[in-house]
């Protein structure tokens, strides 16, 4: 008899994302430059039995290459882990997990030894409880995962971790994309968490397709202990509330299906979105003068969704940070491209201006 379903569900998904790690790395072994490409030649005397190829000592074989699960000991996370502690052995890959103690409860650094002891027992290693300290900057959910990441970026180098794995569900893809909705950011906010993320794809999320309750159910069915943080019923953050009365107003309203309708949504904005920036990065160049500056003439030419995209490019290379650009801000620059009346300067995140001087559209630090 095979595992239960949830199990061989998360297990399967873990599968295949650690499939598609080992076809980028070696793919990326296929780029890179031999160092031996051309080997000195030595004379060959035919009396002389050429000598053997000496192996290398097991010492210095390389370590195969790992992939860290990051777990905060809730259900999704932990049943993570467990997948990642059973099949990446089978493809010969390390596992490892790091846990982050945002330190915004008492006992927080109590409950983080406690999942780091639960990930040594699945067998990952290397395991690692890391403290951090969250600051103020958008919010305290972004600034905890803003903290949180910048821990697990520096996890990843400090073991030379190949990926991490993130075991966001449909679920929180469903959130992240009504989220994006009420901000009112566009198509890139709907199209919710990317499958792969972060520098060179270091961030896998297997689970976007799986909904939490399976991720629960495996972890039941193996009697895997599991932390229910009190943050996610808390009224008090946004995204909770979303979770127990946004999303279930919208069931009962709309009937069941909505989470599933959501997480497709994001899969199709994001392919959307990924065509239009793609041909924004092709037009840019078109829209620049000699020296390099924006031409308002050739920027009204384009279709708003390339050109507002080239703005936002442009604002964001001049130094305004891309979390707190919002649709809004490129709304009001692109009205001196296209509804020019001699307006004055336009002031941006991160001290950022824009204004417009002889036909051209200049963005610089203010």
């Amino acid at each position: 008899m095979g595992p239960h379903p949830a199990v061989a569900a998360i297990r399967l998904a873990v599968r295949r994302v650690l499939h598609d790690v080992l076809t980028d790395l070696a793919a990326q072994r296929d780029l890179a430059p031999s160092r031996t490409a051309h080997p000195p030649q030595t004379p060959h005397n035919p009396q002389t039995p050429p000598a053997p190829r000496q192996a290398r000592p097991a010492h210095e074989q390389p370590p195969s290459p790992l992939v860290l699960v990051a777990c905060s000991g809730g259900a999704d996370s932990m049943a993570l882990a467990s997948a990642l502690a059973f099949e990446a052995p089978k493809l010969g890959l390390r596992a490892g997990a790091v846990t982050v103690d945002h330190g915004l409860q008492p006992g927080s650094d109590l409950r983080a030894a406690e999942v780091a002891a639960r990930m040594t027992a699945l067998g990952l290693d290397p395991v690692e409880s890391l403290a951090v300290s969250v600051g103020r900057d958008g919010g305290p959910e972004a600034a905890a995962r803003d903290a949180r990441y910048a821990a697990l970026d520096a996890a990843a180098d400090r073991h030379g971790a190949v990926a991490v794995l993130l075991g966001h569900t449909r679920d929180d893809q469903a959130e992240t994309v009504l989220l994006g909705l009420a901000r009112g950011s566009g198509i890139r906010s709907l199209s919710g968490m990317a499958a792969v993320s972060g520098a060179g794809g270091r961030y896998r999320r297997p689970f976007l397709h799986i909904d939490r309750q399976t991720a629960r159910k495996a972890c039941l069915v193996q009697s895997l202990p599991v932390w229910d943080d009190p943050h996610n019923a808390d009224p008090a953050y946004t995204r909770s509330r979303l979770r127990h009365e946004g999303l279930p107003a919208l069931e009962k309203a709309l009937g069941k299906g909505v989470v599933e309708a959501l997480a497709r949504t994001a899969q199709l904005s994001r392919d959307d979105a990924d065509a239009l920036d793609a041909w924004a990065a092709q037009a840019e160049a078109s829209v620049r003068d000699a020296s390099g500056r924006l031409e308002c003439a050739k920027l009204f030419a384009l279709p708003p969704a390339v050109r507002r995209r080239i703005v936002r490019r442009a604002a964001i290379d001049a130094g305004s940070p891309a979390g707190a650009l919002f649709a809004r801000h490129i709304e009001e620059v692109d009205r001196l491209i296209t509804g020019w009346r001699g307006q004055g300067v336009i002031n941006l995140p991160g001290k950022v201006v824009a204004q417009r001087q002889g036909g051209r559209l200049v963005i610089r630090q203010g």
